[in-house]
């Protein structure tokens, strides 16, 4: 049931993250590509609808990992104190940017929100990819299975004295910052029409090439900072799909762009983002917090999962929310299928 429930807790960040990217990446791009009140008006209708729903799947990831991991979750949120806190302003700052940008006429008052929007989406997509190159490179997890984490200490990566920032988890998130950009404008351009779209699209173009060359130097830096994730996926051939998956789903993404299909493009975003974060946890299986103090200290799937009857009855539990809550996103998508529209409000519909 580990394993099972280690991917079950994968796929929950993962959707969330190929959800709630399209919201970051149109956050990122907000004052790039949207220059009068009536286009920004656009790009906040075009993920209006969808975008406090998508934050769900967080929530969700979270109570899957205290269920089921429940030492992970301990150790994490407690040396990740500080990072988890900025995540909570980020996205606190994203919701009262959306909800009360259009409550006053003010050019500075909507100037303000839309940068307080900008902002905090840059900064949000850079946290995301800063937690994962945390994951990836390992915590100074003691035996209690505790860590402290400070924000930076000398920018390295290893030892007892590491921070959450170093040149490595920057790198990366440097990288979910341009992949999540990519991914949002894609979904614009699926979603808008006009000069939204055109600067959309002409975005994407230089943001997926910028995403293949840091792309390409993460990889590498990642060999250097943890060594044993590419030859784990070698040794495991069911996952060389996932590898294939990843160059399929990027040469998708250029080809779409190249033909102006809009859907297949974003489709093939989502394909690419969900292939490389499933590549990665099945890099890092069964470990799920990696100690750099002492590999014995390590905290995995075996060693901090919660009783075996409870996961067995979780997943039943599990499977009818999952249905509910899928039902309930085609249905939203469904519903708001076709470019966005402004009524005479200025509302997205």
């Amino acid at each position: 049931m580990d394993t099972f429930w280690f991917f079950i807790v994968a796929c929950m960040v993962a959707v969330y993250v190929v959800l709630d990217g399209f919201d970051f990446g149109a956050g990122i791009l907000h004052l790039w590509i949207a220059k009068t009140d009536t286009e920004r008006r656009t790009v906040l209708g075009a993920i209006g609808p969808v975008w406090d729903g998508n934050e769900v799947w967080l929530l969700a990831s979270g109570g899957m990992l205290v269920f089921a991991f429940p030492k992970v979750y301990a150790a994490g949120f407690s040396g990740f104190y500080l990072p988890l806190m900025m995540v909570l302003w980020l996205l606190i700052l994203r919701g009262l940017s959306v909800e009360f940008r259009s409550h006053q006429e003010n050019p500075l008052w909507r100037s303000f929100w839309d940068g307080t929007f900008a902002f905090s989406s840059t900064l949000m997509a850079i946290v995301l990819g800063a937690a994962l190159g945390n994951v990836i490179r390992g915590v100074p997890l003691n035996a209690e299975g505790y860590f402290r984490g400070p924000l930076f200490t000398n920018f390295l990566p290893g030892g007892d004295n590491q921070g959450v920032l170093d040149w490595y988890t920057v790198l990366v998130g440097v990288f979910a910052l341009l992949a999540l950009g990519a991914h949002g404008a894609l979904y614009l351009i699926w979603k808008t029409e006009g000069p939204v779209q055109e600067r959309a699209r002409r975005c994407a173009g230089i943001m997926w090439l910028l995403v293949v060359v840091v792309g390409i130097l993460t990889t590498i830096a990642t060999a250097i900072v943890q060594p044993n994730l590419y030859p784990t996926l070698i040794s495991r051939p069911w996952t060389w799909i996932l590898a294939i998956g990843v160059v399929a789903s990027l040469v998708l993404v250029f080809v779409n762009l190249r033909k102006n299909a809009e859907l297949p493009a974003f489709l093939s975003s989502a394909g690419f983002i969900l292939c490389m974060l499933a590549a990665t946890a099945a890099g890092i299986y069964p470990n799920m917090l990696v100690s750099t103090v002492n590999p014995a200290y390590t905290l995995t799937a075996q060693n901090s999962h919660a009783g075996e009857l409870g996961m067995r009855v979780a997943v039943v539990w599990w499977v009818i929310a999952l249905a509910l809550a899928a039902g309930y996103f085609t249905y939203l998508f469904h519903s708001f299928r076709g470019k966005v529209k402004l009524d005479e409000h200025g509302h997205g519909y």
